[in-house]
């Protein structure tokens, strides 16, 4: 038994190698920073706005932010400020107390600016859909582009929705701010 503990520990591992070009998710990204740079000539910047969530979506945004995913290689960062951001990104169902918020944030941002609703509460309510406490979803209070259903999506989900975002904007050839 300890003899195969020191063979863990000193012997040779064997890990699959990873080929990044097969990876759909690397596929999807180099796609996405095409566009990118098509339709902004530059990064993206996204604000991620909670209005109200279980924090599932969050989850899955931040982890697109990890060195497993990466997207800052494809061109995508986070930014703290609605007033740097391209497009905002919300999560969760509207909620009444967080209403004005969610209004002042989508305000502070430079037009024409884009709004992608991430997971099922904010796509339409969600579970708290009808309840006392909440407006419904994103759509409630945003116009809303692009909608990824999922409770929570995953990443995959995430970007190709930014992908899908971006062929929408070179389509109606809106030239962002």
């Amino acid at each position: 038994m300890v003899l195969n503990l020191l063979r863990n520990f000193t012997g040779h591992k064997k890990a699959k190698d990873l080929d990044l070009e097969q990876d759909e998710f690397h596929q999807v990204g180099i796609e996405l920073k095409k566009n990118i740079d098509a339709v902004f000539g530059r990064s993206l910047a996204i604000r991620e706005l909670d209005s109200g969530s279980d924090n599932a979506a969050e989850i899955e945004l931040n982890n697109l932010g990890t060195p497993y995913y990466d997207i800052e290689r494809f061109g995508i960062s986070f930014v703290a400020s609605p007033r740097h951001a391209d497009i905002i990104v919300i999560t969760g169902a509207v909620t009444h107390n967080m209403a004005l918020a969610v209004k002042k944030t989508f305000e502070a941002m430079p037009q024409p600016g884009f709004v992608i609703a991430v997971g099922d509460d904010a796509c339409n309510g969600g579970i708290l859909k009808d309840t006392y406490a909440v407006m419904g979803g994103a759509d409630k209070i945003l116009p809303v582009d692009i909608k990824i259903p999922g409770n929570p999506p995953t990443p995959l989900e995430i970007m190709q929705g930014l992908l899908a975002l971006m062929e929408m904007i070179r389509q109606k050839k809106v030239k962002p701010g």
